[in-house]
């Protein structure tokens, strides 16, 4: 199936005029991209629905809050394109752009900055990867590296595989959601997965379904192709407001996720990035949602971790209590916070790890590994 992309919200006919001429500053500001196959998931005569949500502007967009760079990703990156945060994990901004510009995306920065923090070519940044024996990870990220040509993605996965310790290949994609027929009308896309993704050494696609009306009929059939294909998928999604914040919606995710098994892997906290204020959820309120849905679905669908991703760390909110919220630092840039578990009194307007300012006790479990 020809999906058609759109990038005017002119382009928009379900919208009216008057809408359209309304959201025209906020896509000035952050760029509008859909196709038809996503847009028809949209139920038009709901203004709430929730994919509507996901892609289609909105006015509240252009509220001042958050910056572009919340992780501060600039701070662990090695090269252009090239990104070292964690000790066995290399990260590779290999496009920038995407099956659609989600509204609430936390990398909104290369889309503006075209060509900025993008590289074309990886050949620098795997001499880095050589030689760094310690990275076992290499995840390709951008934008969606999906929307490459499957010869230009072939090219990066042949030379990654070369490098004999690396181990696992991560694809991070919203085009099982997006654009499913990417997946679908390429048989050369599953038939490089089959041939790079080995019995040793797999691929891994992060998939990224936010709410459970993207779980469709060709985006199960594109999964399964690449499951065949010996691919291991995994989702991942944002908390967002207005989407999947509501625990029932979230625990509809979780349990679709896992009949067409694909685990969840993580629930992010929404980071606080400009434009963002619209889709947050304080962290005590998404917490709270996040339990009352894995608390209601079966171990299988229940594997999700709630996180942040900081820019000292992936963060897991490990605990409630009724004065007390506990944070675990689940993956560490410095090695000093590594296994490190922290106290702080409650605060229900926080939004991020910084606005926690009362700290009642922390303490550090020793890796045997230092």
């Amino acid at each position: 199936m020809k999906v058609k992309y759109i990038i005017d919200i002119d382009k928009v006919e379900q919208l009216s005029k008057e809408e359209r001429e309304e959201l025209k500053a906020v896509t000035k500001k952050y760029k509008f991209r859909a196709n038809d196959y996503y847009l028809g998931l949209i139920n038009w005569d709901d203004p709430d629905d929730p994919i509507r949500r996901l892609i289609v502007p909105r006015t509240e967009e252009l509220e001042e809050w958050g910056r572009l760079d919340a992780s501060n990703e600039k701070s662990y990156t090695i090269s252009k394109g090239l990104q070292h945060k964690y000790r066995d994990t290399a990260l590779l901004l290999v496009n920038d752009v995407c099956g659609g510009f989600c509204r609430f995306c936390f990398r909104k920065r290369l889309f503006i900055n075209i060509g900025e923090e993008v590289v074309r070519d990886v050949s620098n940044d795997l001499e880095y990867i050589k030689q760094h024996k310690e990275i076992t990870n290499v995840l390709l990220t951008g934008g969606d590296p999906l929307l490459l040509s499957t010869e230009k993605l072939e090219n990066i996965v042949k030379q990654i595989r070369e490098i004999e310790h690396v181990q696992i290949i991560r694809i991070g994609s919203k085009m099982l959601a997006f654009n499913p027929y990417r997946i679908i009308d390429d048989p050369e896309l599953v038939e490089m997965i089959k041939r790079y993704s080995t019995d040793e050494k797999k691929i891994y696609i992060m998939t990224q379904f936010n709410h459970p009306n993207e779980i469709t009929e060709v985006s199960i059939k594109a999964a399964n192709m690449l499951l065949k294909a010996g691919a291991i998928l995994a989702n991942q999604t944002p908390l967002i407001k207005g989407v999947n914040s509501d625990w029932e919606i979230l625990m509809e995710l979780f349990k679709k996720l896992s009949f067409i098994g694909i685990p969840p892997y993580y629930v992010f906290q929404g980071r606080p990035v400009a434009g963002n204020k619209p889709y947050a959820v304080p962290i005590e309120e998404g917490y709270q949602a996040f339990l009352k849905a894995i608390m209601n679905v079966s171990g299988l669908a229940k594997r999700a971790r709630f996180a942040m991703s900081h820019e000292t760390g992936k963060i897991e909110v490990a605990g409630l209590t009724k004065e007390h919220i506990i944070f675990r630092y689940q993956r560490a840039h410095y090695l000093n916070n590594a296994g490190k578990f922290m106290v702080y009194k409650r605060n229900p307007n926080a939004y991020w790890l910084d606005d926690y300012k009362e700290l009642v006790e922390e303490y550090i479990i020793e890796n045997p590994l230092k």
